[in-house]
């Protein structure tokens, strides 16, 4: 039996507008990800690091004080759901590792375990006790900046590259 050809032309022109409209689609389509859930992804992905042992601290992005207000409570379920904490910090440590205008006027969340969030206080005191007595300069200076990369599980390498990177420009 012989098919008629516009049974087969048919189905042909349907399958080539279909690679077509595919085709066109991956060119013109943009991509719509609003930031919070984009935050909320790398919390996520960050809680189950920490959760699983992977990483001791991990950081989310930082953000205005409305922003983070916003985000706070989608961003506590997602950590508990890993079994780390979250914490609020509105005063970041910072340190020779990243440059201060990354956090200046913004809220950060820190994700890990009550130990390590006591830890991250500490270091924090420590550099506040070397300010106030006028040693947080040289070594003391980068001694800090080397235990927060080691509290945010970075390598010795990684740590060496951000300390040198920030050579450049200090942070108080």
């Amino acid at each position: 039996m012989k098919v008629p050809p516009v049974l087969i032309l048919i189905p042909a022109l349907l399958l080539a507008g279909c690679f077509d409209s595919l085709s066109d689609a991956s060119h013109e389509t943009e991509w719509s990800l609003d930031q919070q859930s984009y935050t909320l992804g790398g919390i996520g992905a960050f809680s189950e690091m920490v959760g699983a042992g992977v990483k001791k601290l991990a950081l989310s992005a930082p953000l205005d004080p409305q922003a983070m207000d916003a985000l706070l409570p989608h961003a506590q379920r997602i950590a508990s759901e890993h079994g780390v904490g979250l914490y609020r910090e509105t005063d970041f440590l910072v340190t020779d590792l990243f440059s201060a205008a990354l956090t200046d006027g913004k809220h950060v969340l820190l994700i890990c375990a009550e130990d390590t969030h006591q830890e991250y206080l500490e270091l924090k005191a420590r550099k506040q006790s070397l300010i106030d007595s006028g040693q947080y300069v040289g070594d003391a200076r980068v001694d800090v900046a080397r235990s927060f990369g080691e509290l945010l599980s970075y390598t010795d390498e990684k740590i060496n590259s951000l300390l040198a990177a920030e050579d450049n420009s200090p942070t108080p």
